[in-house]
């Protein structure tokens, strides 16, 4: 069998240069792609999936034949374009577990965060081309049977606005300067991007700043410059292993304040859904006291700033009682009182 990569009659020629002639070269690929996943299509039907013209659809097939690929123009009203003699791509040795895993492997809605969602396209189509007949049912069924839902409940939010220019530089190995959110305060780190992770629907940024590696949110970064400058990727970093071995110190980390209150039982059975990390609520209950005549308890909550802790607790409503810092005992009152004179 013919392969596009290794048999040069096959490699589609663009006329043109730069560009224009990169553009061009990509759709005639995707056009061969196209016939060989689904056998026959219609010039109308080619325009539209890569949205062109049937007239450039036209001249696709034509550079396609010159190149030596042997499409054959069917005539008639049910006639299209196909392929000749079984041309084909194939991945050989894949079994349909391995064929549908690649499928499931797929993550479109982070990938079109980072702005690859057409890469992620792209590549799919070409493994579907290559597949022999008997896997190319393979994307369907993995759709039909798994679905990644990858945002946590309550927390739909659009993509934080830098996280595609951060993914260009990850993939460039650029240094890149980024203004920082730190709760009232706002910093400027030079960082080499190691890599991105996506947690519970929160993007986080792996980068190395000085002679350390440091964790920031995605969402937090309010500035990106990227230079020219590249850095030298440490080789025998592992993204995947540093996260599992840093994400529950760095979660500690980032609270650095801590607050105690009285936590009626329902606030106490709240609480799990208003705090970032699983572990502070198992060990708030862990510490808690013997509860008082009206079944409250005192606890202590690391959080990670007052501010922050006001906008969590807020949501418990008159289940808790902040007893320490005084500041935020006062943010409490002067709520109690704006509540008090709406309802009154």
């Amino acid at each position: 069998m013919s392969s596009l990569a290794s048999d040069d009659r096959t490699r589609p020629t663009a006329s043109g240069t730069g560009q224009d002639g990169r553009v061009r070269a990509s759709r005639l690929i995707s056009l061969l792609l196209l016939l060989q996943a689904r056998g026959s299509m219609t010039a109308s039907e080619l325009a539209r999936e890569l949205e062109v013209s049937e007239r450039t659809v036209y001249r696709d097939v034509l550079a396609l034949s010159a190149s030596g690929v042997p499409v054959y123009a069917d005539r008639g009203r049910a006639g299209g374009y196909r392929l000749l003699g079984g041309y084909r791509t194939r991945l050989t040795g894949l079994t349909r577990d391995e064929a549908e895993a690649l499928f499931l492997a797929g993550l479109p809605g982070p990938a079109g965060d980072m702005g690859l969602a057409d890469a992620v396209a792209s590549a799919e189509l070409k493994v579907l081309a290559a597949l022999p007949p008997a896997l190319r049912d393979a994307p369907t069924r993995t759709g039909q049977r798994f679905h990644l839902d990858v945002p946590g409940w309550f927390r739909e939010t659009p993509p934080p606005v830098w996280l595609p220019e951060l993914a260009r530089a990850i993939w460039g190995d650029r240094v890149v300067r980024v203004g920082y959110r730190r709760g009232d305060q706002e910093v400027t780190r030079r960082v080499e991007p190691y890599g991105l992770v996506l947690k519970s629907g929160t993007w986080y940024l792996v980068g190395r700043v000085g002679d350390q590696v440091r964790t920031y949110r995605v969402d937090r970064v309010t500035t990106v410059e990227v230079g020219d400058e590249h850095f030298d990727r440490d080789p025998g970093f592992d993204l995947a292993g540093h996260w599992r071995a840093q994400a529950g110190s760095f979660l500690r980390t980032m609270l650095r304040a801590e607050v105690t209150v009285r936590l009626s039982p329902a606030g106490l059975r709240r609480l799990r859904h208003l705090v970032d990390a699983p572990f502070v609520y198992d060990e708030v209950v862990a510490a808690t006291g013997e509860p008082d005549g009206q079944g409250w308890v005192v606890a202590r909550l690391p959080v990670e700033s007052v501010p922050v802790a006001y906008h969590q607790l807020l949501g418990l409503g008159p289940e808790v009682e902040v007893l320490d810092p005084a500041e935020l005992r006062q943010m409490f009152a002067a709520a109690a009182e704006r509540f008090g004179a709406l309802y009154r």
